[in-house]
């Protein structure tokens, strides 16, 4: 499936499933997917890389990539299960996805099914900008970087740079959770996503994920192992109006989030107050 038709295919069926075949190289060769998984990624960095370092890259391209990297997974044995985008297709202009965070991919994943309704950037760990490769990719898009040495700093990094982009019609990815995990923690999950929503006005749309087909590495986090029998599931809410302070909102996203991992068997830890 080419970037058209898949763009055609989540703004009609708001959503998108892994086509059943027979995973027989996963079965048979288990050192085959993680092989094909990141030689696959790598090209598609490699090429829009070196695009971003001519000054070429954008959003377009940025969503081939994307796909590129889901149709690496899926070479893998991996089975995605997309679905609640509805939301996206009525509303009209950007807004703040808030997901959760489990593993890389959804960092690499998410623009190819965020990026046909709206441009979209993410707000990222620094030390990604510096990677070889991945890193030229979010120099030239632009990313939101945070250093999380400095939670005040962070905010206010968050709330201004976000806001600009807001203004300038572009959507906004943030995970609140301080560092990836495949167990959610309530508690863990902070308000910024809410904080730069009422600050620029703008619906939250909460994204609940898992992902924990891919493994966080030893030494690289980015750089770990896969696991094809763990189906990946991305599931989108509503547009919800931040109101107020702005709590009601984040207990939406929180409550959503928690009682789809739940039913895909995520261990949730807690849940709001």
């Amino acid at each position: 499936m080419d970037v058209t038709q898949f763009r055609q295919t989540i703004k009609t069926e708001h959503g998108y499933r892994t086509p059943a075949r027979p995973r027989l190289l996963a079965h048979y060769l288990p050192g085959w997917p993680p092989f094909i998984f990141y030689a696959r990624v790598a090209m598609a960095f490699l090429r829009e890389g070196l695009a971003g370092r001519r000054g070429a890259l954008n959003n377009k391209r940025w969503l081939r990539a994307s796909l590129s990297c889901m149709q690496a997974v899926e070479s893998a044995g991996g089975r995605l299960s997309v679905s609640g985008l509805e939301g996206l297709s009525s509303h009209k202009g950007p807004l703040v996805f808030i997901a959760n965070h489990m593993s890389i991919l959804e960092t690499i994943l998410l623009p190819s099914l965020t990026l046909p309704f709206n441009d979209v950037t993410f707000i990222i760990k620094d030390e990604l900008r510096h990677y070889p490769v991945i890193g030229w990719v979010m120099q030239a898009l632009d990313f939101i970087a945070v250093h999380r040495k400095n939670p005040r700093e962070d905010l206010k990094v968050v709330l201004d740079a976000g806001q600009h982009r807001i203004q300038q019609g572009c959507s906004v990815v943030v995970f609140p959770q301080a560092t990836r995990s495949t167990i959610f923690d309530a508690k863990h999950f902070n308000t910024l996503g809410v904080k730069l929503a009422r600050k620029s006005g703008v619906p939250v749309v909460p994204v609940a994920l898992k992902t924990d087909f891919h493994g966080g590495g030893r030494w690289v986090k980015e750089i770990g192992p896969i696991y094809p029998e763990r189906p990946i599931y991305f599931k989108f809410g509503r547009p919800i109006a931040v109101v107020g302070n702005g709590q009601a909102a984040h207990r939406s996203v929180v409550e959503f989030i928690s009682q789809n991992l739940s039913a895909w068997g995520v261990e949730v830890r807690s849940h709001p107050a």
